[in-house]
């Protein structure tokens, strides 16, 4: 990851519904703080991150600069921090409200294809 970002994201490019905020988030990424890595361009390579695309298909993953992997609400944490908007990080650790985004984000990344008109067959089995 080059040095001059804060946190890459790594996001479903096929997905509506995740797309829609991937472009706000980089029309709020003034200072490009973040890098935005699409894993379904033919360029992309889960084996480098040492995981499979299924894996990445569950859930949001993102990569701090010391190679470190987050995964699911931490993601969205990280990339309100990195355009400068924090109360919605702070907001999102307060006792319950973490919980509930915790528990309403697993919902969706376990219901997102089909959420988002995407199923074909073995394509919602999603974990």
């Amino acid at each position: 990851m080059p040095t001059n970002h804060q946190f890459e994201v790594f996001y479903d490019g096929e997905c509506p519904l995740c797309m829609r905020e991937i472009r706000w988030f980089q029309r709020l990424d003034k200072q490009q703080n973040i890098l935005f890595t699409d894993i379904t361009a033919d360029a992309f390579d889960a084996d480098e991150l040492g995981l499979d695309m299924p894996t990445m298909m569950a859930r949001i993953h993102g990569r701090l600069p010391d190679g470190t992997l987050v995964t699911g609400v931490e993601v969205f944490r990280r990339l309100y921090t990195a355009v400068g908007w924090r109360w919605p990080v702070a907001a999102s650790r307060l006792p319950g409200v973490r919980q509930l985004l915790d528990l309403g984000y697993r919902v969706f990344a376990k219901n997102r294809l089909r959420l988002t008109g995407r199923c074909d067959g073995d394509r919602c089995a999603v974990n």
